[in-house]
């Protein structure tokens, strides 16, 4: 189940012509579960029309400050307090000023005025609008309020020819940063440092070795983490996804050096490690420096052990004050492989799965398993999506950070 599932979201546009790209957007948050209602500002109604908004929404759009329900109800008054997010997308310069010096002064600005419903603006405009020290200033204070959230947008071709930052955020950045503004804020002030991915160990220019993880469930995490208000540091491997909204930092890695390298670099200081990496125990012992050619005959390989981050950290004064999860990829006996591999390596947490249960684990969109303490306690994750599953180990290790001293 989403996060968003029968949530209630207001969608406010601005007039941008970015505003062209929210029917889009409500047909995504409403294939996460969302229930999304919006209101369009006069310029807005001049980039979208409220017809094709009324048919993906299956709601009336909301024009006019002076309308009301039928029910002699001033619509601007409930609107906003019945939502559980309002995202203002595209926000544009003008809509933020008015929002920031508390105008209410057409239907869009009088909701927000009427509710303390959380905020979240995704600004969109010309660059150099952007850049303008006046609008700068707006974006600045109203993202330094409790209530509001700013998605910054992304960069790439703006309508007025110009190449740079102003394009209104994907859709699915958005729906990212609904979900955070959904979630608690527990993880404030929490370090977080999440590895994701497999490992690629060369064996000449053209061949490696590798393992099946696409970094789903590692980004998965790092969202969820995220969304929870916590400073995420993605340690990530060779997979092509973009870094998920919420995280403050990203590291690249390829092989099983490179990640203990970049682990040891960022755990120091941090409240919590995951490892869910999946690392290769072994390496080529040599790496050709050209493409090794076909022989006759068989061909013998000869493999090296690679550095097992988890156990070289167990006297490590830098892991001290860390909390460690680890992740346990198993085919058998799952449960007690697990709860051996988080005894030998100290760890204070273990993920268990089956990864050769068939539509989960390694390359699929679902996970199911266990997350095993190591005061014994055993928790059940039953089958779902990767990042419901990440939010349910997120839930159950934010409740037991933040019962520990920051």
């Amino acid at each position: 189940m989403s996060l968003l599932t029968n949530k209630r979201i207001l969608l406010c546009s601005g007039g941008g012509i970015a505003a062209y790209k929210t029917p889009e957007l409500v047909r995504r948050l409403r294939d996460q579960g969302a229930d999304v209602h919006v209101m369009l500002t006069s310029a807005a109604q001049r980039f979208v029309s409220t017809l094709a908004l009324e048919v993906v929404s299956k709601h009336p759009v909301g024009v006019d400050l002076w309308s009301t329900d039928g029910k002699s109800q001033i619509v601007h008054t409930d609107a906003g307090k019945d939502a559980d997010v309002i995202i203002v997308a595209p926000a544009t310069a003008n809509l933020i000023a008015r929002v920031r010096h508390g105008f209410a002064d057409d239907l869009v600005t009088t909701t927000i005025m009427a509710s303390d419903t959380p905020v979240l603006l995704c600004p969109s405009m010309n660059t150099d609008m952007l850049d303008n020290p006046l609008v700068r200033e707006n974006i600045d204070a109203l993202a330094a309020l409790p209530r509001y959230r700013v998605l910054e947008p992304g960069k790439g071709d703006l309508a007025c020819g110009v190449i740079g930052r102003g394009r209104m955020p994907d859709p699915i950045d958005i729906i990212e940063a609904a979900r955070a503004a959904l979630s608690p804020n527990d993880l404030s002030g929490r370090r977080v440092v999440v590895t994701a991915g497999p490992t690629r160990e060369d064996l000449d220019p053209v061949r490696f070795i590798t393992n099946r993880s696409t970094g789903t469930m590692g980004f998965a995490l790092a969202r969820a983490f995220g969304a929870r208000g916590a400073d995420v540091t993605l340690i990530a491997g060779p997979v092509a996804k973009r870094s998920p909204v919420g995280v403050a930092r990203r590291v690249d890695f390829v092989t099983a050096a490179d990640l203990e390298r970049a682990v040891l670099s960022h755990v120091a200081g941090a409240d919590l490690l995951v490892m869910a990496a999946a690392v290769a125990d072994y390496r080529p012992a040599t790496r050709s420096a050209t493409k090794i050619k076909k022989q006759p005959g068989d061909m013998s390989l000869p493999l090296e052990r690679t550095t097992d981050i988890l156990a070289s950290l167990v006297d490590n004064p830098v892991r001290e004050g860390v909390t460690v999860v680890g992740f346990a990829a198993e085919t058998d006996d799952v449960e007690r492989r697990a709860k051996d591999k988080l005894k030998r390596k100290k760890m204070d947490w273990i993920v268990a799965n089956d990864v050769s249960r068939r539509g989960v684990g390694f390359g699929t969109g679902d996970n199911e398993g266990l997350l095993v303490s190591a005061t014994g306690v055993t928790h059940v994750l039953e089958r779902a999506d990767k990042q419901a599953f990440a939010e349910r180990i997120v839930e159950t290790l934010a409740a037991a950070l933040v019962g520990q001293p920051s």
